[in-house]
């Protein structure tokens, strides 16, 4: 599995969006099955195929608004195909809407007397199941976009956070930390914290070095990447005292530094994710949410704490990282949804007679 993984992070950003998709699926499926009713079911025909309707339908909403952008740069040289592209993010959602109302219509007929509380329950669980999964998902999706280092970097810290909390744990733990996981310590957590810390420092210098992945991805496409790494990726230098043995000055990347909040957060917040898993767990007394993967569980079990920590990265990330005022890139999106082709057209010309202007008019 380890092997899989570094070959899919070396295969690049579509590759990775591929293998999130994937686990998406695995982990839908665990929680569908999770409350189902066999003898209900039989008598309900078609009810598993509206589900799988509701979350395929899902999938195009949440990712249409994460990468319209990069489907329109993708197809900007072929103008039919540019054009029905276009339309097709113009209207994604009313298509998003229209496909729910499609599987709203398909539930009411579908009602069936005596199982109404069957159906309504398994109704509100598959909402539930779709927000849990794909609104925390396409957070993850937007950071490999961003850069597969805002990826990467979050799902090392909680893999670290993990192997350190049982590590510490296994050999130093004595005082329970949380009634509902007796076997997470208190040894265990506040060593896995400074652990999980330090890793991010340094991980951080690592990854920074590498443009494939701290380069955003604006297209769909899977060629090499090159790109200015920007400030958060260039080194700086920091003299060290004269009595420092070996060393003058030692070289640190900006993003360390925020890299220490991505730790900080992996190892003292991310943990609840795995602690409300095992509640929910007990409150219907499973032990695991599925055996997708043998020896471990389902794949639910393995991303509880994952999807807490992908949606930090992603707002950290926009909040501290990313410059907020207009960019080429920004005015370029806006120009491909808002405007027609033929109005891109007109726009294009006006703006060259523009620069014309201004270029014969300076000295």
């Amino acid at each position: 599995m380890i092997g899989g993984f570094v070959l899919i992070i070396y295969l690049g950003h579509l590759y990775i969006w591929a293998m999130v998709v994937v686990i998406q699926f695995f982990m839908t499926k665990e929680l569908f099955n999770l409350l189902r009713k066999v003898n209900e079911d039989r008598q309900l025909p078609g009810f598993r195929s509206l589900n799988w309707f509701f979350f395929f339908t899902a999938m195009l909403c949440t990712y249409g608004r994460f990468l319209s952008r990069q489907f329109v740069n993708t197809v900007t040289s072929d103008k039919l195909l540019f054009r029905t592209v276009s339309g097709l993010v113009k209207y994604q959602m009313f298509i998003c809407y229209l496909l729910y109302i499609i599987g709203f219509v398909w539930f009411i007929l579908s009602l069936k007397k005596k199982l109404y509380k069957y159906q309504f329950g398994q109704y509100a669980w598959t909402h539930m199941i779709l927000l849990l999964v794909f609104v925390q998902s396409s957070f993850t999706v937007a950071n490999i976009f961003e850069g597969i280092f805002w990826f990467l970097l979050p799902a090392s810290l909680i893999v670290i956070n993990d192997i350190a909390a049982y590590f510490f744990g296994f050999f130093f733990g004595r005082t329970p930390l949380i009634k509902l996981s007796p076997k997470k310590t208190w040894e265990g957590f506040i060593g896995a914290s400074v652990a999980t810390i330090l890793s991010a420092f340094l991980l951080a210098n690592l990854l920074g070095h590498f443009q494939w992945l701290t380069c955003p991805r604006k297209d769909l496409s899977t060629g090499w990447l090159h790109c200015d790494p920007g400030p958060v990726f260039k080194p700086e230098y920091y003299s060290l005292p004269q009595w420092f043995p070996f060393l003058k000055e030692v070289e640190v990347l900006p993003v360390q530094w925020h890299a220490l909040a991505l730790g900080l957060f992996a190892s003292i917040i991310a943990p609840f994710g795995g602690f409300f898993a095992s509640g929910f767990k007990r409150a219907f007394k499973l032990k695991d949410f599925g055996d997708s993967i043998p020896g471990h569980g389902g794949i639910t079990d393995r991303m509880d704490c994952q999807m807490v920590m992908a949606v930090f990265a992603y707002i950290y990330h926009q909040s501290f990282i990313v410059q907020q005022d207009l960019s080429v890139e920004m005015i370029l999106d806006q120009i491909l949804r808002s405007l027609t082709y033929e109005e891109q057209h007109i726009l294009y010309e006006q703006l060259g007679k523009i620069l014309q202007q201004r270029l014969v008019g300076q000295p």
